[in-house]
């Protein structure tokens, strides 16, 4: 399969992309208020459309694709799909390149552009278009969220701490602009304490208040609130009341029976780990979906290694957990962090890092 199919194959399939496939007009008021007296807007807008329109067909090609048999797979097919990819999206990569060639100061079809150019994975080409449009209006901060994503992707990541924080300026009732950050900062420790002069447990911290503050914005949403529980599993020593509880909280909002499962799974994990034995074998019980059952073999061979250690040998737990999968509301009381060795259960079915969201026209 080509880079092309395969780069976009990934993010039609990932669970928590930083956009979506298709390219939805996020939070486009200004826009919109525009279109009844500006006719530029409006043109810019049919673009948008005709954007949006070619993602979702490419979206049903690469859905169809990966539902053939293996054997349907060639490279010959692979190659022919590839080509009506190129081609679908170089219609809409002209239309592009019209509108700025009419319309060469227009800040938000730079953005437009540059939104589309990362979608499919173009990704030097959208940063040209994120510059052009920050320099023309550079009190969006759409596109300074935007340049951070690049920056946190292809350094200096530094570059993209300051960023997210004008993005955060400009618009400080964004909660997206405070997951990317506390996204990045998690992820770029070292360049963190010393970009901020903080130690490791100050960066943890300020990585979990960026994401409460993102929280606070956005109660309800699921994704946010799974990414902020799994932050706990990269801090030592467990600080085990705080990740239960925001896990708690991702099982209060989670939408569907089979996110709540997954929530299961990982109380499940932090209360292996806290040494809460039959709280998690309680959490086991409640999982029944096939497609977590793997998973959840796995914790209760977990479980079963930790409630009976072999005499005289250092455990060294190596199962994998998924990282990624919802959110929470209620805090759990009476858990004292006992223990750091936490099961690490990896699965493709659920294992979603953390990613960053970027934005078009606003």
């Amino acid at each position: 399969m080509s880079d092309l199919t395969i780069g976009l194959l990934g993010a039609l399939l990932a669970t928590n992309q930083p956009l979506a496939v298709s390219n939805v007009i996020q939070q486009q008021t200004g826009l919109a208020v525009e279109i009844a007296a500006d006719p530029v807007a409006q043109e810019l807008r049919d673009v948008m459309l005709a954007d949006d329109a070619a993602q979702e067909e490419v979206s049903g090609w690469l859905h169809a694709f990966e539902a053939q048999p293996a054997s349907a797979k060639t490279k010959a097919a692979s190659e022919e799909l590839n080509r009506r990819i190129r081609e679908r999206f170089d219609r809409v990569r002209e239309r592009y390149n019209l509108f700025l060639k009419n319309h060469p100061d227009h800040a938000r079809g730079c953005l437009a552009f540059g939104s589309f150019l990362n979608e499919i994975g173009d990704e030097e080409a959208a940063k040209a278009q994120f510059e052009n449009s920050r320099q023309l209006d550079p009190k969006n901060p759409a596109v300074w969220n935007n340049l951070a994503n690049y920056y946190s992707e292809h350094s200096p990541v530094t570059k993209a701490f300051a960023d997210y924080a004008e993005a955060i300026r400009l618009k400080p009732d964004e909660p997206v602009y405070y997951q990317n950050f506390a996204t990045t900062i998690y992820l770029f420790r070292k360049d963190a304490r010393e970009y901020f002069h903080l130690d490791e447990q100050q960066v943890f911290d300020k990585a979990l208040g960026l994401y409460r503050q993102a929280m606070q914005l956005a109660p309800d949403n699921f994704v946010l609130a799974t990414d902020y529980a799994e932050t706990y599993y990269g801090i030592r020593p467990l600080r085990t009341n705080d990740a239960c509880a925001a896990w708690t909280n991702a099982m209060a909002i989670a939408r569907t029976d089979a996110e709540r499962q997954g929530v299961q799974l990982h109380l499940a994990r932090v209360k292996i780990a806290a040494g809460f034995f039959e709280q998690a074998s309680n959490h086991l019980a409640t999982v029944t979906n096939a497609a977590y059952l793997d998973l959840k073999s796995r914790l209760l061979r977990s479980l079963a290694d930790h409630q009976n250690p072999p005499t005289n040998v250092v455990e060294n737990i190596t199962t994998n957990l998924p990282m990624a999968v919802m959110p929470v509301a209620a805090a759990v009381t009476n858990i004292i962090s006992t223990s750091t060795n936490i099961p690490n259960l990896s699965s493709n079915l659920l294992a979603t890092p953390p990613t960053l969201r970027g934005q078009n026209p606003q």
